[in-house]
């Protein structure tokens, strides 16, 4: 038997109808926990052996690095090759790897630096210092120009639009004088930021037919990850490449779009084969991850979502449990409620705490949720917070090697200027900036001159003589191992000293990550890395936002925050596009669910400063009938009807909550584990000492509460 017929044998009939459609555009909608990512390496692997094309002529594209590498990875294993030095990556970094090729075309050149999102901010805020304007605004500035890079819309394209209507961009020409110096300051310091590369690859084959037509010859396929994500410049860049050929394949799900915030257009997907005419269709509905339950009821509610491609998902797991929807009375009820309930059932054996996600729509719910598991002494991560190379000695010590690099690179100079402190100060650094702007030199160049005593500011001509010095230094003994430099930078520089043990050993670990890589590419790596690359190894309960949640699964979810006004959001209330991503949101988040669902909500909540009485989401009257139990949360000496018109409530029982001790007329004391049962045949899990665990009917059992 052949290789690809081996291959073909692990698929589904869907799968493998898209694997061995080869010739012309392929859509192929993969509804969630359907295999995408077998799909697109199985297809890998399936061009490189039965079509014999070289593997270099494939270009893959996704969008997090941690989707990157598990395709990098199974497409190994599945070809028995390196990948290295392939066409494998996001959609960032494969751009990146285009310029670092072509941008002299651009006017660049090609040891540019890539600026995250803190550089960014940081070089708005020295604009906007410089033009008198509140700094306070540079966060708002930062996400006009993404958003206006996302839809490839430059200063000078801005600058025509606001000179005719700028009523409908929101900023004055004020706006319009800061985005046209950004991006002249980033020219001067030879860097691009995050939306620049794929801008400015758009712009480079655009303008240069040649260079398209070489990147045509070189990628005889294309497939493209995650499409419902794409923004116009990403979209656009897909087209580019496609070429005549029309080797493109892309998979997504248009029920999974919801970065509507970021530029992305669900109307990609929803009108890809209007684009690319006689485009085959293939739908994955065979989910891999989920009970047919969970599929049932997150299929009710994005249904009712107008503008979608239908698909009926299905599962061979079984029907598998009811989804359980609670109300409580406060968020710290709502909190305490999730936290017991992980408890009780991690104690009864079945899962371990990274079984567990709790997801919520934004990040201040997370501030209960932590109290809860602490006061339930319950092990937690929470996601979405500071990454590993936005830590201030990893930026500080990555800033150096920007520097050694790029010496245009303003922004990562004066991050480092001080760090470990040489007495130069804020005035100083603002007399040396001045004359650089004014001599139109870079700010190290300007240094230089200082250094060998001519400028305006020689008063520090001995602090900046040391650091130019130190900068020259390490340029000139640099090689291309990235770790081999590190050593030398904390080294001449005796930053370990400074910053004490604890930081000390995240620098030693970012020099051990470096070991063997090449210099550019590791800084590149450090540039292009997000928070949802960050590992989740571990024995904890992971809490996130549902944004973050997105390509993960859990055995247990836990959805908390089910409210109109939180899920869907009340900037959606108005906006028909918006609450249908809302929709899609929480069928996100309801399709990482493996085995349990539960949805929480409370009756009152403080949300920005105020107590707000909260109604149940809009969302949960789409819940087909039959998948969910509904659970009115109050002590059992106040029980009354859920006001929700569902099946039977089951009442959780605050009187003999978990941990209280309990007196059995045979059996003597006790502890309760766990309660749980419907509100006429309430059972509790009770441990007496004497003899074990035993479940017991509380209408029969006749236990006092100690």
């Amino acid at each position: 038997m052949s290789k690809h017929s081996i291959l073909l044998k692990d698929l589904n009939p869907q799968q493998r109808d898209a694997v061995l459609h080869t010739e012309g555009p392929l859509l192929v909608l993969a509804g969630a926990g359907s295999g995408k990512t077998k799909v697109i390496t199985y297809r890998f692997a399936y061009i490189g052996t039965a079509l014999k094309v070289p593997p270099t002529s494939i270009l893959t594209m996704t969008f997090t690095n941690k989707a990157a590498e598990e395709m990098k990875q199974r497409i190994e294993s599945l070809i028995n090759k390196s990948v290295k030095g392939l066409w494998i990556g996001t959609f960032h970094s494969m751009c990146n790897r285009i310029l670092r090729r072509e941008i002299e075309k651009l006017g660049f050149k090609r040891d540019f630096t890539i600026y995250d999102e803190n550089d960014s901010c940081s070089l708005i805020r020295s604009i906007l210092k410089e033009f008198r304007i509140h700094e306070a605004l540079y966060k708002g500035i930062s996400s006009k120009i993404t958003s206006l890079k996302a839809s490839l819309t430059g200063p000078k394209e801005f600058l025509v639009m606001t000179n005719n209507d700028a009523d409908n961009y929101g900023f004055d020409e004020k706006f319009a004088r800061v985005y046209v110096r950004y991006q002249e300051d980033l020219k001067k310091n030879n860097a691009l930021d995050f939306d620049d590369l794929i801008m400015h690859t758009v712009k480079l084959f655009e303008g240069n037919p040649a260079v398209l037509k070489k990147y045509h010859d070189e990628f005889v396929y294309m497939m493209l990850d995650e499409f419902q994500d794409t923004n116009a410049a990403q979209y656009r860049l897909s087209r580019l490449l496609a070429g005549t050929r029309n080797n493109i394949c892309v998979v997504g799900d248009d029920d999974q779009s919801i970065y509507r915030f970021r530029g992305a257009d669900v109307k990609n997907i929803l009108n890809f084969e209007k684009d690319f005419p006689k485009t085959k269709i293939v739908r994955l509905e065979q989910n891999y991850r989920s009970t047919q339950n969970i599929l049932d009821a997150a299929g009710g509610i994005i249904s009712q979502n107008p503008l979608r491609k239908p698909k009926k998902l299905w599962s061979e797991k079984g029907e598998g449990e009811k989804i359980f929807y609670c109300n409580t009375d406060d968020e710290k009820e709502e909190a305490r409620y999730i936290a017991k309930s992980i408890r009780g059932l991690f104690l009864k054996g079945k899962h371990t705490y990274s079984d567990f996600a709790v997801l919520y729509r934004v990040n201040l719910q997370s501030r209960g949720l932590e109290e809860a598991m602490r006061e339930f002494s319950l092990p937690y991560k929470v996601f979405g917070g500071i990454s590993f190379y936005q830590r201030k000695e990893i930026k500080d010590i990555i800033s150096y090697l920007k520097v050694v690099t790029n010496t245009h690179d303003s922004i990562s100079l004066k991050r480092v200027i001080n760090c470990p402190p040489r007495g130069i100060g804020a005035a100083t650094l603002t007399r040396i900036e001045n004359e650089a702007r004014k001599k139109d030199k870079s700010l190290f160049e300007t240094m230089k001159q200082i250094a060998n005593g001519n400028g305006t500011a020689t008063g520090a001509k001995g602090k900046v003589s040391g650091f130019v010095r130190l900068i020259e230094e390490l340029a000139n003994s640099k090689s291309a191992d990235a770790a081999s430099l590190l050593k030398q930078i904390i080294e001449k520089t005796e930053y370990l000293k400074w910053i004490g043990e604890d930081r000390a050993d995240n620098v030693m670990e970012l020099i051990d990550s470096a070991e063997g890589k090449d210099l550019q590419s590791f800084i590149d790596t450090a540039a292009l890395y997000s928070n949802m690359d960050e590992p989740q190894k571990g024995d904890f309960i992971s809490l996130m936002t549902l944004h973050s949640a997105k390509g993960l699964e859990f055995p247990v979810v836990f959805i908390t925050g089910v409210e109109d006004g939180l899920l869907p959001h009340f900037h959606a209330a108005k906006n028909p596009e918006e609450l249908q991503e809302e929709r899609r949101l929480f069928y996100v988040g309801m399709t990482r669910a493996k085995d349990l669902l539960v949805l929480s909500a409370a009756r009152k909540r403080k949300l920005y400063s105020l107590i707000q009485k909260q109604e149940p989401s809009r969302f949960l009257s789409e819940i087909p009938e039959g998948c969910c139990y509904y659970i009115e949360k109050r002590p059992i000496r106040e029980m009354i009807p859920s006001p929700v018109k569902m099946p039977m409530p089951v009442v959780d029982s605050d009187f003999f909550s978990t941990g209280s001790r309990v007196k059995h007329p045979k059996w003597g004391m006790g502890v309760v584990r766990d309660c749980y049962g419907e509100t006429d045949d309430l059972k509790v899990m009770v441990n007496f000492p004497s003899i074990g665990i035993k479940r017991l009917s509380l209408k029969l059992a006749h236990l006092e509460k100690l």
